[in-house]
């Protein structure tokens, strides 16, 4: 299946409580590689959040944001010194046995001395662990399948590109091999003419030579290196028609392409045969840069 690796996708949830907004990038990389910037808060899930996106991305560099806004601040956390509101109370009472002043220490007092009370706001992120987890992860399925129908639109116009190339290289391989066996022929009939020409001059066994002939031709025989493409063309096509990704099989198999065709390069010989080598091999070129794109 052909699906590109590149895609930017976003989705939103929210309740009474808060707001969660997710935003997915990809782009081209060898193999996975998840990046996620969460809240604190949200640190208790990444797991499954990770665990979410390895479903449905194969490979390629992804990164993941998660924002929490919260519909009303929670509420603050008040802590009494103990220590301090003690040692105050003793004070006073010491105060008022010696007369000094009259009257118990009430709560306004206790509002009118900053030492006595500290008033802090609640830990935001413990709050949006248990009230956006649930949404966090709806907005990254929902963000996670509009990034994979981008890729795969995308991915539709990769296929048809890729298509059309290997139609093309199969047709340039059909006119490499029957260029060749014509310089095969050819060659046959040279070292055929040359022999029966040093014959008149040097007599020798015909049946060792022609046996010669043959094996000398038979260097520049290329029917097992096209035998051998024609399969990968037929691999690529069963590759790109099957659901799982196939971007580094591919690219694997593009490898082992240009092999055969550096050794048909290599062996066979005839008129117009190392042009369309070098078509096969630059077209071959331009596909594992195309391939660098799917997953």
């Amino acid at each position: 299946m052909i699906r590109s690796m590149t895609g930017f996708a976003s989705a939103a949830r929210e309740d009474e409580s808060a707001a969660v907004g997710v935003t997915i990038r990809a782009v081209n990389h060898r193999y996975l590689d998840l990046q996620l910037r969460l809240p604190p808060g949200l640190a208790p899930i990444e797991g499954r959040l990770r665990a979410a996106v390895q479903r449905q991305v194969a490979r390629g560099r992804v990164e993941l944001s998660v924002s929490v806004q919260l519909r009303q601040a929670p509420p603050p956390e008040v802590e009494l010194n103990e220590p301090f509101v003690r040692r105050l109370t003793g004070a006073l009472e010491r105060a008022r046995e010696e007369g000094l002043v009259d009257g118990a220490l009430t709560p306004g007092d206790l509002l009118r001395l900053p030492q006595a009370l500290v008033i802090r706001e609640a830990a935001k992120e413990d709050v949006e662990g248990v009230d956006a987890g649930t949404l966090a992860e709806a907005a990254v399925e929902e963000a996670l399948a509009a990034l994979n129908e981008m890729r795969a639109r995308e991915g539709s116009h990769l296929q048809d590109d890729l298509e059309a190339r290997r139609a093309l290289l199969a047709d340039l391989l059909e006119q490499a091999a029957t260029a060749a066996e014509r310089g095969r022929s050819a060659l046959e009939t040279r070292l055929a003419e040359r022999v029966r020409e040093l014959a008149r001059e040097v007599p020798g066994d015909p049946a060792a030579i022609a046996q010669e002939i043959v094996r000398v031709a038979a260097r520049s025989d290329i029917s097992e290196e096209v035998v051998r493409f024609r399969a990968h063309l037929a691999h690529w096509a069963a590759l790109t028609a099957a659901e799982e990704p196939c971007g580094r099989k591919l690219d694997f198999l593009l490898q082992e392409m240009n092999r055969e065709i550096n050794t048909i390069g290599s062996k066979a010989d005839g008129e117009g045969v190392p042009a369309l080598v070098v078509a096969v091999k630059a077209e071959l070129e331009k596909v594992r840069e195309q391939v660098q794109n799917v997953e």
